[in-house]
């Protein structure tokens, strides 16, 4: 073992910052982060048996105990720095550094991501383009993606996003842009910076040495900051400030049809057309940006023109579905490029499931590197990942098949199709990724679960942030339970757990003893606590090592009786006390009596003691909650106390407890509707993402006359002539059958339509008269601009049942962005 205050030298080409995620060892440097909650410095030991011999390590963290661990290691070099991301960041500094080529840096608040594909499409043309993969715009995220750069790539394309002050100054170095392209402003992070003011002028940091800057002027907090500020630092710098307003030097003016937008273009005293295929305000400001920079680089109308046609919508998000014969598919088609496919193989890590491993993939194009070294590359990273099949389409990962093992190859996507057996995928996890021209939506209809129009769709970023954000509301030192519980609250119980075990939370709670064990065969190893445990069920507590909550001196003695052939093995339990719920628990008068059969069954170990609160959502009982808080508290000391040395966890918060009761979190708190997107108290609502969507499509329009009748026992008159949709979801997949009658609303392409008639079994008719819309379109049931909240209002209920009653029926898909 080395220690070494030098500055980071290394031959290593994978900087590796996620102890999870090791895939190829023998070239990769660790990191080692200490965070909020977790500390890469405890997994040195076994990144070392994994193969990694550099570390970078923070000097806080090197205790006697840390010295001599690591003592225990040889042949490994440790550098030791101040802080681990600010090393990682000067790493890539001097990395950059090496490269004079072409730099386009973007920031904004929203359209960077798109932007920078959009870029990367329409310059592949002209140069070898090495780009940010997916939305890598962190402190974090944009050296990992500026590392990529070799000297093949002649043009670079990066996306910088900060989140509060300071920020970007440690990221205008990494990327260095000569070319900036500032998208827009608005308030995402505004919690961050004092005003968005001071966050416009915060980003504009990133343009203080480009020569060029394009942006709209019509944002007129970044154009007074950018001619005020960013001209004083960098007084050359070309403004491409361009305009919806007539008059304006620079003036854009966009004509929409149904499917597509023509732009008119003032640009060098000239008036340019251009058509592009889309139509809302989003992709046009977009694109607008695009065509600026194409102009300013000199590509020919015509050119432009032909390069607008190829744009389609970017796939910005990593989703997981349901396929066939038992498998799961993740479909990151289309993101195409090395980095994108570390990220996605780490992704399908992430999964802890027992299926098999399998991936399709295409030709990577413009990687910067030389084809063999490509996918030689590729095949060590494959290997690192355990996949277990690997099927290549194109003619050059075909012919550099000799770097993959367990894999077969086919030219193109429709031979793989028309001569390898769709049913040979049994129980796999199927990642599929591949280049634009390959067509790879062919295998994603073949290989996805066939499904009627109505989908219900997990955001896993919002459910991670919805984690941190209660992490954070109760410190490091309090472990949390999450509660997957029905159907993980109709998300998907086997996916969020795999999400909830990636991000390491300390256990997770089930209702019943069936719910554990589709965790345990779907590859979870975190404990899991059964609230409800039955008698018939306590085998399979014990062969998939589920932990019961004891609530009763019955079924205490229930399960005392069938354990008692296992003297050998010290089985856990949860002790509930009832300290005003009145549903399951002991009871005060009940202690004395509990304590002696502890005693007297000393293989039992109390894992945890817990309560629940009645009424922490409500202001109104928070005297009565406190009262609990206090039994609970005076119940579990006298049972710890009794028994002498155990030290139990202790419990009492749920979601809305860790709001108004944060002095109550004792050991561990249970999370649950909060992870879900519902803060109950709706005290910091706002904090929280929506992590849950459910949407349909419009089966039909009818256009029908005044007095005409809607649905069964006609229940919907018509008082004026209108337009009639049915969509397909009833009763029968979670829409209420209170949402009848126009109580309930619906969005149709922005616009709330009223329910008519009764809500069927399996459709439901609204009223579109005033949407813009046709058969085939999406409709929200809920989601980010349809809240549950205000939804379950409206028939007198509450979240957990919407959420809870989206029947399984309904296909999930989970997404990550």
């Amino acid at each position: 073992m080395k220690f070494s205050s030098e500055p980071i030298i290394t031959e290593a080409s994978v900087l590796l910052t996620d102890s999870r995620f090791v895939s190829q060892p023998e070239h990769s440097i660790f990191f080692a982060i200490k965070g909020e909650r977790h500390d890469g410095h405890q997994f040195i030991e076994e990144l070392y048996q994994k193969g990694i011999r550099e570390f970078v390590v923070e000097k806080k963290a090197i205790s006697d105990d840390f010295k001599n661990r690591l003592k225990k290691l040889s042949n490994v070099k440790i550098f030791v720095v101040e802080n681990s991301i600010r090393a990682l960041q000067n790493l890539v500094v001097e990395h950059r550094q090496k490269f004079d080529i072409p730099v386009v840096g973007i920031t904004g608040s929203n359209g960077k991501t798109i932007v920078k594909e959009w870029l990367s499409i329409l310059f592949s043309k002209d140069y070898n383009v090495v780009k940010s993969p997916g939305s890598y715009n962190s402190q974090l995220g944009v050296p990992l993606s500026v590392w990529e750069i070799n000297e093949n790539h002649t043009l670079g394309i990066f996306e910088a996003g900060i989140s509060k002050s300071g920020e970007m100054e440690n990221l205008e170095p990494i990327i260095r842009p000569s070319i900036g392209i500032f998208t827009n402003i608005g308030s995402a992070h505004d919690a961050g910076f004092r005003s968005r003011k001071q966050k416009t002028t915060e980003k504009l940091r990133l343009f203080r040495r480009s020569k060029t800057l394009i942006y709209c002027k019509d944002y007129e907090d970044i154009d007074d900051e950018i001619r005020i500020l960013l001209k004083a630092v960098n007084p050359k710098i070309e403004l491409i400030a361009w305009s919806r307003k007539a008059g304006s030097n620079i003036f854009v003016n966009a004509t929409k049809s149904a499917t597509y937008c023509t732009l008119q273009i003032l640009w060098n005293s000239k008036i340019y057309d251009f058509k592009i295929p889309f139509a809302d305000d989003a992709s046009i400001e977009n694109a607008t940006h695009c065509i600026f920079l194409m102009l300013h680089q000199g590509i020919e109308i015509n050119e432009i023109q032909a390069r607008l046609d190829l744009l389609k919508p970017v796939a910005m998000r990593l989703e997981l579905k349901q396929g066939i014969n038992d498998c799961y598919l993740i479909d990151d088609t289309y993101n195409n490029d090395y980095a994108g496919l570390s990220m996605a193989l780490n992704f399908m890590s992430q999964q802890h499931t027992k299926r098999r491993k399998v991936l399709i993939i295409s030709d990577l194009l413009q990687s910067g590197l030389e084809e063999s070294e490509l996918y030689e590359s590729i095949g060590d990273l494959v290997k690192g990942k355990e996949i277990d099949q690997v099927v290549g389409i194109g003619e050059v990962i075909s012919r550099n098949q000799k770097f993959f093992d367990k894999a077969v190859f086919y030219d193109s996507t429709d031979t793989f199709l028309e001569n390898h057996p769709i049913n040979q995928f049994q129980s796999s996890l199927i990642l599929v990724k591949g280049a634009r021209k390959f067509e790879f939506e062919k295998i994603v209809n073949r290989l996805i679960q066939k499904v009627h129009g109505t989908v219900f769709e997990v955001n896993l970023d919002a459910l991670t942030n919805n984690l941190n954000f209660y992490r954070n509301k109760i410190g490091s030192s309090t472990k949390i339970m999450v509660m997957v519980k029905a159907y993980a609250y109709g998300s998907g119980s086997a996916e969020v757990a795999s999400l909830l075990e990636y991000h390491r939370v300390d256990y997770l709670g089930v209702a019943y003893t069936d719910e554990g064990v589709v965790l345990r065969q779907n590859g979870i190893k975190l404990p899991i606590m059964v609230l409800n445990p039955q008698p018939e069920t306590f085998a399979k507590l014990i062969e998939y090592n589920l932990e019961p909550e004891i609530y009763s001196f019955k079924i205490f003695k229930q399960y005392l009786d069938f354990v008692s052939p296992f003297t050998n093995k010290t089985l856990k339990i949860h002790l509930k006390l009832d300290t005003g719920m009145h549903r399951l628990g002991f009871e005060e008068q009940n202690i004395e009596a509990l304590i002696e059969l502890l005693k007297q069954n000393p293989q039992i170990k109390i894992a945890s003691i817990f309560s629940h609160l009645v009424g922490a959502d409500e202001s109104e009982h928070n005297g009565f909650s406190k009262t609990q808080i206090e039994k609970f508290e005076q119940m579990s000391n006298q049972i710890v106390n009794s028994l002498g040395g155990i030290k139990p966890l202790r419990h009492i918060c749920n979601s809305a407890g860790i709001i108004r009761f944060p002095e109550a979190k004792f050991d561990m708190v249970r999370l649950g509707i909060g992870l879900y997107g519902v803060e109950v108290t709706g005290i910091e609502q706002h904090e929280l993402q929506t992590v849950g969507t459910l949407k349909t499509v419009i089966s039909q329009i009818k256009h029908l006359k005044k007095g005409e009748t809607i649905g069964y026992s006609r229940k919907g008159i018509l008082e004026k002539d209108s337009k009639i949709a049915t969509i397909a979801i009833g009763y029968a997949d979670g829409f209420d059958r209170g949402f009848s009658k126009g109580v309930g609303k619906v969005l149709v392409n922005g616009i709330a339509c009223p329910v008519v008639g009764n809500v069927c079994m399996d459709m439901t008719m609204i009223d579109v008269t005033e949407a813009i819309c046709e058969e085939g379109d999406e409709v929200i049931i809920f989601g980010k601009d349809l809240s549950i909240r205000d939804l379950a209002k409206t028939i007198d209920t509450i979240p957990y049942e919407i959420l809870t009653g989206v029947s399984e029926r309904v296909k999930r898909i989970f997404y990550k962005e």
